[in-house]
């Protein structure tokens, strides 16, 4: 039951309508950009990121997208779900026959009006915030493009993207992958990526095997934790 309480939080948690926060690495700076191929490729990078395409993205087809697979995730069993976090195949035999989709019924009566009301608010947003920064995401694919290509490949793209046919690739080509014919076959591939999560994860703590564990609070030296105490207390100013 322990170990039910758990999974049953944690995909709770990762269900909430929350954005994924990406790390932070270290950016090199780019090289200088050719005047002559910057001049073309900022037409590119114009059809290819028209105005308004994260609104659409995200609003529209990102949010039918992400309803789609956590529908998907709710027909999986209880069981596989256990696995999949690491509990041992003792405790995984012990769990109740069921899916996520009837376990999340009974702790949540309005998890699916919830969940769809919380996703489509969050995309909103998401494409509100993101049309923000579409001049600046433009500015850096025209530099991509300039690096990655010479200028006859540039004019070549830039003839093609006047054209009608090229016109409408270039206005579909970011929302292309979010096609149902696209999506409908990532969706069938939940339950085996499921299956194959927990040999996944044992490859993931074979590869970290070497390494210390992480230290608990006990383990700290005073100084190291008079340090640590000092971060929590400028956080409380």
């Amino acid at each position: 039951m322990k170990s039910l309480r758990l999974i049953a939080c944690s995909v709770l948690a990762l269900a909430a309508p929350l954005p994924a926060l990406a790390q932070n690495a270290p950016v090199v700076a780019p090289a200088p950009v050719d005047a002559a191929r910057l001049a073309i490729s900022q037409r590119v990078a114009a059809k290819l990121l028209p105005d308004g395409i994260y609104q659409k993205l995200m609003s529209g087809t990102m949010d039918q997208m992400m309803k789609g697979l956590m529908g998907e995730m709710k027909t999986m069993p209880i069981a596989s779900l256990a696995k999949m976090a690491g509990v041992s195949e003792s405790e995984v035999e012990a769990q109740p026959e069921g899916t996520l989709g009837e376990m999340l019924a009974i702790m949540d009566p309005h998890f699916d009006e919830r969940q769809n009301l919380g996703m489509s608010a969050m995309m909103r947003e998401m494409g509100n915030f993101m049309s923000g920064f579409e001049p600046e995401m433009r500015a850096g694919m025209a530099e991509a493009y300039a690096r990655r290509f010479s200028v006859e490949q540039l004019t070549e793209l830039d003839r093609f993207f006047a054209t009608p046919t090229g016109s409408a690739f270039a206005s579909e080509q970011m929302t292309l992958m979010t096609d149902p014919a696209i999506m409908s076959r990532m969706q069938s591939m939940m339950p085996k990526m499921m299956q194959a999560m927990p040999g996944i994860i044992a490859k993931v703590k074979d590869a970290t095997a070497s390494l210390p564990p992480p230290r608990k609070p006990e383990d700290l030296t005073p100084a190291e934790r008079r340090k640590l105490e000092a971060f929590f207390s400028k956080k409380g100013k």
